[in-house]
């Protein structure tokens, strides 16, 4: 490879564009992805995502509009009560049909007709309904966070931007876990039954005072900053985990940023406040109620598949927890005989975290402007998905998006301690020239590896920029020029995290930061560097990698391993400073090792250090 000339730096605000070869017009496609690419016309401005999305409203259907209705207006079909402030705002812009109560056939009916819909989550938005509309519906809103109702997959394939209301609700979920505490603390539930009976039970409902009490909340976003403020109200000592939290705001709150170890360990209230994902799914289970204070106390407000409910039960009765305060259920309505809706020492809310008025109100405005944003053709902070990326574009970074997203995700597992991630820096090495490829999709695409594992944002091109602002992390993008031919848009991409310590520590690199880097072999994403090791592993499945003493046999020691618990490798590469030295093994596996696994890869005597990413 020719040697690199000097390298050229951009910040994540410039909008680099496709070469002119990729910005051709090209008829609609089938292959969509949830990321947009943007004409070169709109080389000024971020292009609308919708305004193109779908065909204009007065030739998606023939059929007469609905009485009342103005013509040029768009219609938008409310399907379960909003707010008046939401409705008034909405009624100033467009046609509004309010139709509370529809069936899946009077809503299929009814699509036709609209051009966006507004659901809460009692409306089931499945693919039958974007195949009814016939191109017409442009926005689904979503009035509040979840969008589990919602078929993101089917609406991107129409053209269908998705937004939600993330924010309207925050300080009535807050308020909401506080009045948990409180009540849990102090019995009130069980205490005011127990009066309404006819009893008077003084000395069985003796409470627990919160002040001088340590209170760990898991997940410092918005509701946990405002839980964090009102406890500390309440005299108790906070403390928090989240590996995104900013240190300074923490501190500006008072608030101490700790370990999930040591959060566990200490804490005599736990507050969950973190999204539902692969990596929190059941995160509160029996290994973990074992590592905490005996007589620690629950409260959840935030959902409710993130703790093992039959391990809390069991926490419960052997006294571990000595109680809990459930507002979210795995399963909404739980079951009327669930052991931990009626056990003694659970206070339970059917899901009231966002029933206030004035969080009503105030989610009923949030998806107003955000759906008559999009009707607009504004870019929206709080999208969950994004149109049609234009076949010509995708088919050229189709496999290095995939690269993109694997880096960042793999990333951000080596990053180890409480201090949370500040600076991404990206590198991109290509012989095109900055104006010929447009890495907003890359960038994305590593943002959206990075973020998503343990957030409930869906990251995607339109609000990928917006979401690490939101968290405190700032991505720079760097472009390294090379010699060559410019056919390939990316000879390699390198994602660099500076002033964190790394669960890994031969993933830093001489600079000081955790850094990976991956290129595009024959349409597949390779592992090609960590740290200052040279490696080559295919970036499917999930990786074992391990720093050793470099001698003979290690590669057979850990495959026998592996081989003996019945777990695949797909993939293996040795990299080293020199013979006889140090070298880090990157081990591609199928399935995931069980723990009993690793830690037998950890007792090999020459490896000095481990890790288990998963991709």
């Amino acid at each position: 490879m020719a040697a690199p000339s000097p390298t050229t730096a951009t910040t994540h605000h410039r909008a680099l564009l496709p070469s002119p070869r990729t910005r051709a017009a090209a008829a609609p496609s089938a292959v969509r992805l949830p990321l947009r690419a943007q004409p070169h016309a709109q080389r000024a401005r971020l292009a609308a995502p919708v305004a193109a999305a779908a065909p204009a409203a007065s030739t998606a259907s023939t059929e007469s509009p609905a009485a009342g209705a103005v013509a040029g207006k768009p219609t938008v079909l409310v399907a379960e009560k909003l707010g008046a402030a939401g409705l008034a705002l909405l009624q100033e812009f467009a046609n509004v049909d309010c139709s509370y109560g529809l069936s899946p056939e009077d809503l299929r009916a009814k699509i036709s007709l609209c051009d966006a819909l507004i659901v809460r989550s009692g409306t089931k938005v499945g693919r039958d309904v974007f195949e009814a509309s016939g191109g017409r519906l442009r926005v689904v809103g979503r009035a509040g966070v979840g969008i589990d109702n919602v078929d993101l997959a089917a609406a991107t394939e129409h053209g269908c931007l998705v937004v939600n209301a993330p924010t309207a609700n925050t300080v009535a979920a807050a308020e909401h876990g506080i009045a948990l505490l409180t009540a849990m603390a102090r019995n009130i539930a069980q205490a005011d039954a127990s009066l309404k009976a006819g009893q008077w039970q003084r000395n069985k409902y003796v409470g627990v005072s919160l002040v001088g009490k340590t209170l760990a909340i898991l997940g410092f976003g918005k509701v946990g900053s405002e839980v964090a403020r009102r406890a500390k109200g309440l005299g108790m000592h906070v403390i928090a985990h989240d590996p995104y939290a900013s240190a300074d705001r923490a501190r500006a709150i008072g608030v101490e940023l700790v370990s999930m170890e040591e959060a566990m360990t200490t804490a005599d209230f736990i507050s969950l406040h973190m999204p539902l994902t692969p990596a929190t799914n059941k995160m509160l289970n029996d290994e973990a109620f074992a590592k905490m204070k005996k007589g620690v106390r629950i409260i959840n407000v935030a959902r409710g598949g993130v703790i093992d409910e039959e391990a809390l039960v069991r926490a419960l009765d052997s006294g571990i927890v000595a109680q809990a305060a459930l507002d979210v259920f795995t399963k909404e309505p739980p079951a009327p005989d669930n052991k931990l809706v009626l056990h003694e020492n659970v206070t339970v809310t059917p899901h009231l975290g966002a029933s206030t008025v004035e969080a009503q109100e105030g989610v009923a405005i949030e998806i107003a402007e955000a759906v008559i944003g999009a009707l607009k053709g504004e870019l929206a902070a709080s999208a969950v998905n994004a149109p049609m990326v234009p076949a010509e574009v995708l088919s050229e970074l189709a496999p290095f998006v995939v690269l993109a997203e694997k880096l960042g995700r793999l990333a951000v597992q080596l990053v180890a301690g409480s201090g949370g991630i500040k600076s991404v820096k990206v590198t991109y090495a290509s012989a095109r020239a900055p104006d010929d490829l447009d890495t907003r999709l890359l960038r994305a695409m590593i943002t959206k590896g990075l973020i998503e594992p343990i957030s409930s944002v869906f990251v995607n091109l339109v609000n990928a920029d917006f979401t690490a602002k939101q968290r405190g992390v700032r991505i720079t993008e760097e472009r390294i020029l090379l010699d060559g031919s410019p056919e390939t848009p990316i000879d390699y991409i390198q994602v660099h995290i500076a002033n964190v310590e790394s669960k890994f520590p031969s993933a830093i690199s001489e600079t000081g930061e955790i850094t990976v880097e991956g290129r595009v072999k024959d349409g597949v994403p390779h592992l090609t560097k960590v740290g200052a090791f040279q490696v080559d592993v295919s970036l499917e499945g999930s990786l074992i990698l391990c720093r050793q003493v470099d001698q003979p046999g290690m590669i057979g020691s850990v495959g026998s391993v592996l081989g003996e618990e019945n777990v695949n490798v797909s993939f293996m590469s040795v990299g080293r400073i020199a013979p006889r030295k140090h070298a880090v093994m990157a081990i591609g596996v199928d399935e995931e090792p069980s723990k009993g696994t690793l830690t037998k890869i950890g007792e090999i005597p020459a490896i000095e250090e481990f890790v288990f990413l998963k991709l």
